[in-house]
C-alpha cells in the first residue's frame, strides 16, 4: 500500500503565510502567525524556508534564513548532470552561495555506465557543464573509499562513502528536486545516500546490503522497492549521525522532469517552476517538496512518477529512524 504525503491546500496560501503541515491527518492548517513569532514556532517543529526566486539572491537568501554558521572546510554536494541532460543545476545560480563559503563542489562517481563512471570523465563532464569555472571539484572516490556506520539501520548498518568524504569539515547538502526513474524522486535525502556513496557504496545502497562490489550492479534492480527506498535511509542516517550540525539542506524545484540528472536524455518538465526550500531538517524539506508537487495544478505527472515507484517511503522511514520530522512551518523569505 502506497503512504500519501501531506496534501497542502493552496501553493498561493503556502507562499504568503507560515503554515503547519501535519502528515497524520493529511491537512495544512494556517497558524496565523505574525513575523516576530517565528522563534517559537522553530522550537515546535522544524521550519522550511522558501523563495518563489529562483536566482542567486533567492538561493543566498534561504541558506542566510538558517543562521547556521558551518566551520571549517565545507563541501557542497551537488549533482554535476550526467551529459546529454540539460536539467541540472546551474553554475550560475548556485555561483555566490559556493564563493559565499569558499566552498568545494564535491561529488563520487556512478555505478552505472556513462561518462561520469570514471574521475577523468567525471572531472570532464564537470568542466563541461560548468561547475570547474566556480569552484574547486572534488570526486571523493577517487582515492577510494571508506565506512560510516550506523547502528540504527533497517537494512543496512553503515554506508560506503569517498575516501576524500573525510577531508571536509561541513556540507552544504544542495539537491535538484525532481523525479527518478528507480526512487520516485530525489531530494536532499537521496542526495546523502547515493551521491555521497562511493561506485562500490552506491551498489550497496541499491541492493539495500546484499553487495557492496560495482560487478554485481545488476543486483540493484532485484531489490525489493521499500528495501531499496528504506536502505537509502539508512545511508542518509549514517551520514547525518556523522555531521551533526555540520550540515544543512537545500532542494531547488525547478525543471521538475520525471527524471533524474542521472539520465542522459531525461523528459521534459510538464509542470512550472516552484521555487527553492532550505531547512536544517532534509525530512521536512524533502516533505515540503512533496507536498507542494501536490498543491500544484500540473505537478501530476512528477505524482504519477513518485506513486509508482512509493517514493515517499524514503521519508517515511527517515522519520522512523529519528533523523527528521515529517511535520513542519513553511515560511516564506519573499
Amino acid at each position: 500500500m502506497i503512504s500519501k504525503p501531506i496534501k497542502s491546500a493552496s501553493i498561493i496560501i503556502i507562499f504568503t503565510t507560515v503554515l503547519s503541515c501535519n502528515s497524520n491527518n493529511g491537512k495544512t492548517e494556517n497558524q496565523n502567525s505574525e513575523n516576530n513569532d517565528t522563534t517559537e514556532i522553530t522550537n515546535e517543529k522544524p521550519v522550511v524556508y522558501i523563495t518563489k526566486n529562483i536566482t542567486p539572491e533567492g538561493l543566498m537568501a534561504v541558506y542566510n534564513a538558517l543562521e547556521r554558521e558551518l566551520p571549517g572546510k565545507v563541501a557542497i554536494k551537488v549533482s554535476t548532470g550526467e551529459p546529454g541532460g540539460k536539467n541540472f543545476l546551474s553554475p550560475d545560480l548556485i555561483k555566490n552561495l559556493v564563493q559565499s563559503v569558499d566552498g568545494t563542489i564535491v561529488e563520487c562517481n556512478t555505478a552505472y555506465g556513462g561518462k561520469r563512471s570514471k574521475t577523468e570523465d567525471h572531472l570532464k563532464t564537470a568542466k563541461d557543464h560548468g561547475f570547474t569555472a566556480i569552484a574547486p571539484v572534488d570526486i571523493m572516490d577517487a582515492n577510494g573509499e571508506i565506512e560510516l556506520l550506523f547502528e540504527k539501520g533497517k537494512h543496512i548498518k553503515k554506508t560506503i562513502v569517498g575516501a576524500n568524504y573525510k577531508n571536509y569539515d561541513s556540507y552544504i547538502i544542495l539537491s535538484h528536486f525532481k523525479g527518478h526513474a528507480m526512487a520516485g524522486f530525489g531530494g536532499a535525502l537521496k542526495n546523502m545516500a547515493i551521491g555521497i556513496a562511493s561506485a562500490n557504496g552506491k551498489v550497496w545502497v541499491h541492493t539495500a546490503g546484499a553487495s557492496d562490489d560495482l560487478k554485481d550492479f545488476e543486483l540493484c534492480f532485484q531489490t525489493p522497492q521499500n528495501d531499496f527506498l528504506e536502505a537509502m535511509a539508512d545511508a542518509s542516517g549514517a551520514i547525518l549521525t556523522d555531521l551533526g550540525d555540520r550540515v544543512l539542506h537545500i532542494n531547488v524545484m525547478n525543471n521538475l522532469s520525471v527524471d533524474c540528472d542521472c539520465d542522459s536524455n531525461p523528459a521534459d518538465p510538464t509542470m512550472a517552476d516552484v521555487g527553492i526550500l532550505a531547512s536544517l531538517d532534509p525530512v521536512a524539506l524533502d516533505q515540503a517538496c512533496v507536498d507542494l508537487v501536490y498543491a500544484v495544478h500540473d505537478g501530476h505527472d512528477l505524482v504519477k512518477r513518485m506513486e509508482e515507484k512509493n517514493g515517499i517511503q524514503i521519508i517515511i522511514h527517515a522519520a522512523e529512524l529519528g533523523l527528521g520530522n515529517r511535520e513542519y512551518k513553511l515560511v516564506s523569505v519573499d
